[in-house]
């Protein structure tokens, strides 16, 4: 038989090539080559230095080194990873009644976050770079609590927030600044502190400052009046005559989907005829009003949102029960593409998918496995 051109290859049922014929042919396929796959206990009973199959006992490849079988190296890639890292929130200050002045309101928590797709960082910042995770390696998921509310048997400042920070080896630590308390209601009690975002100024005091590329100043007191604390996306606002300032804004990210503000500042505490201020957007505690008036407590931040806490309304010197309100605790979010996702971690962190990527929320600190 004669053929024009090439003949066909041979197809032929059983042929076998020896591996020194095939390791002297170049392989130029873009597929893949299929190794051989066997149990342990289907090892061939006298191995040769160099070969190389799949155990199907210990799901790992494995290659005879001459005295024993060794395992090959399998680890995964790195592999990109979005952040949203909120520190937590400081508490308003406290207030007596006759106090010169009002009791500011607490600046949240420092906002970082990656990726202009899901929002900016606060302050203002452009978001950040995305960071590398690489498999085998534990990161160390910190988030910081929020200050605690002050009496007004005190009269004095709130307390500054947490830190909230991602950690690990061969990672630059990414950490966010708590929030700074804000002031107090007296005259010499009234300073309030920098932080992610600054703590309103209380009766003579100043505000304090935030943190570049992650939060805004407290705001300035007025006439009979303080200021709100500082939030993510805008300064607190300043006290006018008999008008306590609000809590700045907080700032929106979609990193799980769906779009949230947080980090709102706290509102500043009223008394005797002057308005409190309320908080801002993202869950930033209002303040107290006057006792006079009704319940001088400051409320809250919302937990997991790093938002400032209200300031206390003046209350009665007799009768200091009641606080200024928390700051509101943190949150450290990741988002992964999905076909990484390792499924190892620590701290109950909340999963869930949007897209081709897996989230992780912690609400409290933990740890995720690379």
């Amino acid at each position: 038989m004669s053929y024009i051109g090439s003949p066909p290859a041979p197809n032929i049922a059983g042929v076998e090539v020896t591996p020194t014929e095939v390791s002297d042919q170049a392989n130029n396929s873009t597929g893949y080559f299929d190794l051989p796959a066997g149990t342990t206990a289907e090892r061939p009973g006298t191995p040769a230095t160099g070969m190389i199959r799949y155990n199907t006992t210990q799901s790992q490849y494995e290659v005879y080194s001459g005295s024993d079988w060794v395992k090959l190296d399998t680890t995964g890639y790195a592999y990109s990873v979005d952040f949203l890292v909120i520190a937590g929130g400081g508490s308003g200050g406290g207030a007596y009644n006759n106090d010169s002045g009002q009791a500011g309101g607490g600046g949240a928590g420092g906002y970082r976050s990656s990726n202009s797709t899901y929002g900016n960082s606060g302050g203002g910042a452009s978001a950040e770079s995305s960071i590398t995770f690489n498999a085998g390696i534990v990161y160390t998921i910190t988030v910081g609590s929020g200050g605690a509310g002050s009496t007004a048997q005190t009269s004095g400042p709130g307390n500054s927030g947490n830190n909230s920070s991602i950690s690990g080896t061969g990672l630059t630590t990414i950490t966010s600044t708590g929030g700074g308390r804000g002031g107090g209601g007296d005259v010499g009690l009234g300073q309030s502190s920098s932080g992610g975002c600054g703590g309103g100024a209380g009766g003579g005091g100043n505000s304090g400052a935030g943190t570049t590329g992650q939060g805004f100043k407290g705001g300035e007191p007025g006439t009979s009046s303080s200021g709100g604390g500082g939030g993510t996306a805008a300064a607190g606002v300043n006290g006018t005559p008999n008008q306590s300032g609000g809590g700045g804004n907080g700032t929106a990210s979609t990193i799980t989907g769906s779009s949230v503000t947080r980090g709102g500042g706290g509102g500043a505490g009223g008394a005797d005829n002057t308005t409190r201020g309320l908080g801002g957007t993202g869950g930033g505690g209002n303040g107290g009003v006057d006792h006079a008036a009704g319940n001088p407590a400051g409320s809250a931040g919302s937990a997991n949102t790093g938002s400032g806490g209200g300031a206390q309304g003046a209350c009665s010197q007799t009768n200091p029960s009641t606080t200024s309100g928390a700051g509101g605790s943190g949150v450290v979010i990741l988002r992964m593409p999905t076909a990484k996702y390792t499924g190892t971690t620590t701290g109950s962190p909340s999963v869930s998918t949007s897209g081709s990527d897996t989230i992780l929320v912690y609400n409290s600190s933990g740890t995720y496995t690379g």
